[in-house]
């Protein structure tokens, strides 16, 4: 058991992204040169806070033992997988659950979409700076620029929506461990419909800090996407 407070990383990775219509998992789709997953894992584990990452895989999976043969620390950060469930929420608690045997009271979370591997280490930073060890915890997010449009069943505009206050929830998403792992375990138990985890820190009364991250920190979810994202993992090679 830790003695002083840390910071983990959570990845849960159990989805199949069907939406991609490819027949592998979006996470394990080729990327440049590696898995899109490998270049997820290698951005986190280039934060010198991280105690460890955790991956949620599975229990079908048939990629990860392949992709991640023999390697068990990237940057001597501790890669651990563990196995999901059958939706995200149900991942990421599982994942909470396993944290819990090795982590700390007051040890912290960062949650983290295993398809954006663009997220750029300085974001991550300021998220944890500025949020510290608040109860409430926090996520990188977008204000929302464009003209937001309500539609209808025949996908036509029933009503334009004020864009004042709204945000894009990004990740990674950073709360303390047992607060998030209570405020889960009671959104499921209710039934509750859970998006992400402020979400569920929100329906547990909290209010999470809004910490604004670069629009490169997309989620790989069409093919265009993939794209996408080795653009941008070429531009901020050659901002370095």
């Amino acid at each position: 058991m830790s003695t002083s407070s840390s910071v983990w990383a959570l990845v849960p990775a159990a989805g199949v992204g069907s939406r991609m219509a490819s027949c592998h998992p979006k996470q394990y789709l080729m990327l440049r040169d590696k898995p899109v997953i490998r270049h997820t894992l290698e951005r986190l584990a280039q934060l010198d806070m991280l105690a460890g990452i955790y991956v949620g895989i599975s229990a079908s999976d048939q990629y990860w033992e392949e992709i991640m043969a023999d390697v068990d620390a990237i940057n001597d950060k501790p890669v651990r997988a563990y196995v999901g469930g059958r939706e995200r929420a149900d991942t990421v608690l599982n994942g909470l659950a396993a944290l819990a045997r090795v982590a700390g009271d007051s040890d912290r979370v960062l949650v983290h979409d295993a398809a954006r591997p663009c997220v750029r280490t300085e974001d991550i930073n300021e998220l944890v700076l500025r949020v510290g060890t608040q109860a409430d915890g926090g996520l990188l997010a977008l204000p929302v620029a464009d003209t937001v449009k309500r539609a209808g069943a025949d996908q036509r505009c029933t009503e334009t929506v004020p864009r004042d206050g709204l945000w894009r929830a990004l990740t990674p998403q950073f709360f303390p461990i047992s607060h998030l792992r209570a405020a889960l375990k009671t959104a499921l138990e209710r039934g509750e419909s859970i998006t992400d985890e402020a979400s569920a820190m929100e329906l547990a009364g909290f209010a999470p800090q809004l910490v604004i991250g670069h629009s490169d920190n997309i989620k790989i979810t069409h093919p265009e996407d993939l794209r996408m994202a080795g653009f941008y993992l070429d531009m901020q090679e050659r901002l370095t």
